[in-house]
């Protein structure tokens, strides 16, 4: 029982890992797919998918990385404060 929930954890973090919403959209991603599979624009979706995907992580992590910056350099550095 041990080693299969030391599998299931080491699947949920290989698979979702820091970003569930990329994993979430990969799987509807994946269903949309197969729900239009007998259509001719089916190989469309994974692209246009993957694309949108991997732009909104990109821009999600910028933003977190701003926003670490951002808050880092707000601190008084007290090497420089003058006494």
């Amino acid at each position: 029982m041990r080693q299969l929930r030391a599998l299931a954890q080491f699947l949920w973090d290989f698979v979702v890992g820091d970003d569930w919403v990329t994993a979430a959209g990969v799987v509807a991603a994946i269903g949309l797919t197969a729900l239009v599979a007998s259509g001719a624009i089916a190989w469309l979706i994974m692209p246009l998918a993957v694309a949108l995907l991997l732009t909104s992580s990109v821009r999600r992590a910028a933003e977190a990385q701003a926003g670490r910056t951002r808050r880092a350099s707000s601190r008084p550095d007290p090497a420089r404060i003058d006494r």
